[in-house]
């Protein structure tokens, strides 16, 4: 799924190596991560957008990480795998706002995708969720395909290289996309403390209980297998307590933020940082970088701070 990236940087742009973080100043652990090759190019590693328009911060922040062509391919089948693990209205900060997803939906259409297709497993009944979240509507809309999880169409997926995950049933229209977008809600979560890129994740897999165990290192392991090309993070509003579920208004902070970077494992470090935590304080953070699926040390990325107020 890698592809080439785009120079273009967007109008109103401030590349910084290292973030202004969104909580009070912290320095997250040194790793042995290497610095970025994207230092070289005109390309973020990751965008922090912020704005009242959230289809504009949306692409502002897939532009600045090299636009949606360096994810998307003419013809290629996407799949955009949002939270919409619960029947919550987008209000209450539990599911994914329907915008960010559309406004992807949108942009992998505008780059030529044959198929777009939107799916998560959640909890109760999809239909529902799908329909309540707002996303439903939304996706269509756009010019995507709402999918419903089928149980016939689980493919039980062997892992090579897991430490701790050696196989996992993973849905068939995740493993044959071409093109994987990961577009998760920032919100707290009552065993994990936080659901981010690499926690979402659980919703293309069947059984999800036992990676609540390990939890970092099994994602770990399922994301050799399973690698978002884009990861997405809406910060528009976010869920500070009571999660995943929420229900409770005020719980919910509008923050009218995305985060975009193809480095999951970053996405997820800097958004720490928006419920007052440092990267190293999530163990699928600290679990991600010690596995190399991505970097935690924001000081080595090209991170680029927009506003679209």
């Amino acid at each position: 799924m890698s592809q080439s990236a785009a120079t273009a940087k967007p109008e109103g742009t401030t590349i910084r190596s290292a973030p202004t973080t969104p909580s009070p100043a912290s320095k997250p652990a040194a790793t042995a991560e290497s610095p970025s090759p994207a230092r070289a190019s005109g390309v973020a590693d990751l965008a922090v957008v912020r704005g009242q328009n959230t289809a504009d911060i949306v692409r502002a922040a897939v532009e600045a990480v090299g636009g949606i062509e360096r994810f998307v391919k003419p013809g290629q089948k996407v799949v955009v795998k949002p939270n919409i693990c619960v029947s919550s209205a987008p209000e209450y900060a539990a599911t994914t706002n329907p915008e960010v997803v559309a406004a992807l939906v949108a942009l992998c259409r505008e780059a030529g995708a044959a198929q777009v297709k939107v799916l998560d497993y959640g909890f109760g009944g999809q239909r529902t969720s799908y329909q309540v979240s707002g996303i439903e509507d939304a996706v269509r809309k756009a010019g995507g395909e709402m999918v419903v999880i089928s149980p016939v169409k689980w493919k039980t997926t062997p892992i090579p290289n897991g430490k701790e995950l050696k196989s996992v049933a993973i849905f068939d229209d995740v493993l044959t996309a071409d093109s994987l977008i990961n577009v998760p809600i920032a919100k707290h979560h009552n065993l994990a403390r936080l659901t981010l890129g690499m926690k979402g994740l659980l919703g293309v897999i069947q059984s999800r209980e036992p990676l609540h165990y390990q939890m970092g290192q099994k994602l770990s392991d399922l994301l050799t297998v399973v690698r978002p090309a884009l990861t997405v993070i809406d910060a528009t509003r976010i869920l500070t307590a009571n999660g995943p579920q929420g229900g409770n208004l005020k719980d919910v902070k509008r923050l009218d933020t995305v985060i975009a970077s193809p480095d999951i494992v970053a996405a997820d470090a800097y958004a720490t940082g928006l419920f007052g935590l440092k990267p190293e304080d999530l163990e699928t953070v600290r679990a991600g970088a010690a596995n190399g699926i991505g970097t935690m040390d924001l000081s080595k990325l090209k991170v680029a701070q927009v506003s679209r107020q």
